[in-house]
């Protein structure tokens, strides 16, 4: 979907990256898709590299909440968005049945609320929530500070 730039991917898994290395392999080859494994902790990019990072069914995972969304500010470029999206939340659609099993998966749910917080204390500005409780899933939005002119 992205007609220019190049699109980056990160995976804890070496079995899901190398499922995307295979579907993607002709994007690869072409230069316009990079597939890493990696942790959130500790991404292989320079500072101020992405314009837009998305997480999608993943923050449940991520060892250190607030250091992790720290770690994907740094290599946001001033202005860029991160966009987080899930569908186990506290309070969602599916809350009451979902909580038992991510409980065991040892994974964290948030609420809406303590989403944006964690935006919110891990430096993000212009936090946004969006939740479409009906259809069982959440959005956090926000953007890393640029620097002041003058």
């Amino acid at each position: 979907m992205a007609s220019e730039g190049t699109v980056f991917g990160v995976d804890y898994s070496a079995e899901s990256v190398a499922a995307a290395r295979a579907k993607n392999a002709t994007l690869i080859k072409t230069g316009r898709v990079d597939i890493r494994q990696a942790s959130v902790s500790k991404l292989p990019f320079p500072a101020d590299h992405f314009d837009l990072v998305t997480a999608v069914e993943t923050q449940y995972y991520w060892p250190a909440l607030v250091e992790d969304m720290q770690e994907i500010l740094r290599v946001l470029k001033p202005g860029g968005t991160l966009i987080v999206i899930v569908e186990s939340y506290k309070g969602g659609k599916l809350d009451v049945v979902q909580r038992p099993v991510m409980k065991l998966l040892r994974s964290r749910v948030l609420s809406v609320a303590e989403e944006q917080e964690l935006f919110t204390s891990a430096g993000y500005i212009e936090v946004q929530t969006y939740e479409e409780r009906n259809k069982g899933w959440m959005c956090a939005t926000g953007r890393k500070s640029e620097p002041e002119r003058g």
